[in-house]
């Protein structure tokens, strides 16, 4: 398994929160999704065939860009 934590600077109240942790949810292979409004911080726990890149490709087209990469496990 595989995790990132990062900043979404985008995040600003509960429907962004709930938006992320749905649409990366439905990534198959996406194991758990983590968002805090207030931190604007976003961790992502997977397996094959989810990666990063999907992740990341998912966030943007939602326009929850991320940013400042923080863990890679």
């Amino acid at each position: 398994m595989e995790t990132k934590t990062f900043k979404v600077p985008a995040i600003h109240c509960a429907h962004c929160v709930h938006t992320i942790k749905m649409e990366v949810g439905d990534i198959p292979g996406v194991e758990r999704v983590e968002a805090d409004q207030d931190t604007r911080m976003v961790t992502v726990d997977w397996n094959n065939p989810a990666d990063w890149d999907k992740i990341r490709a998912t966030l943007v087209e939602i326009n929850y860009p991320p940013e400042g990469l923080i863990t890679i496990s």
